[in-house]
């Protein structure tokens, strides 16, 4: 297992700010930065109508290897229930499942211990069995997919709390998982902030830019993407600087 940084978890506060920001918005407000995209590919809301933040425990799958099996902690010490026992309300479990999206990560006696430490979400670009046990848990599930298929014939949980992919984006301890009906996406936690500010304002330029199409019935390439026209807009609407 690999400690978390020395850097500041994420307060509890600034997870509920997250919870209500699409996850389209999250996405364009760190390519403003110039960050790649971290939508997590494949990874598809168990169902819909839930919203999902919180602060990332990783967990990492290997393919299965008979010497693996007999060298792996066994029972409570296996990696996936140390991670589930580093989750609560304000975190959410992702998985590594190297994208084998038909390969179950686990199921209904498994999961029910994340019901009981009422985790904020789980997320995996592997399979998930037993869906209709797990939609009654409640708690958001995003995964590439459901799944008949036992866990360990293909893989086993191996290593807590490192950087992982899940869905080819790289997930650290401690970053924010937000989702919504359109996904799941990751929010570098040294970036968070400044997501944050940048999504507010942009939602605020998206509805002042609707407004003026409503008006003008013209092209929305006028203000959209943002441009030179959109930020004067924006100023003559709002009286506000970009940025400000």
């Amino acid at each position: 297992m690999t400690p978390m940084t020395d850097e500041a978890s994420i307060a509890d506060e600034t997870i509920q700010v997250l919870r209500q920001i699409p996850t389209q918005t999250l996405i364009d407000a760190l390519w403003v930065k110039e960050w790649p995209s971290t939508y997590i590919q494949g990874a598809r809301p168990l169902q819909l109508g839930q919203s999902m933040a919180g602060r990332a425990v990783t967990l990492r799958f290997v393919p299965h290897r008979p010497d693996l099996f007999r060298d792996k902690p066994k029972g409570v010490e296996s990696a996936e229930y140390v991670a589930f026992e580093m989750c609560g309300p304000g975190e959410v479990l992702v998985i590594d499942a190297m994208g084998w999206k038909y390969s179950s990560v686990g199921g209904d006696i498994k999961f029910m211990r994340l019901w009981q430490r009422q985790i904020g979400g789980l997320v995996t670009d592997g399979g998930v069995r037993d869906s209709v046990a797990l939609k009654e848990y409640g708690f958001p599930v995003y995964s590439a997919s459901t799944t008949a298929k036992q866990g360990p014939s293909d893989f086993w949980p191996w290593q807590v709390n490192d950087a992982i992919q899940c869905g080819g984006v790289l997930v650290r301890p401690g970053d924010a998982v937000v989702g919504d009906d359109d996904g799941a996406v990751v929010v570098p936690r040294s970036m968070v902030g400044e997501v944050i500010r940048i999504a507010h304002e942009r939602e605020e330029v998206e509805e002042v830019i609707k407004a003026q199409l409503a008006v003008e019935q013209c092209s929305p390439g006028k203000y959209y993407p943002f441009n030179e026209r959109t930020w004067q807009l924006f100023e003559e609407k709002t009286g506000k600087k970009r940025g400000g």
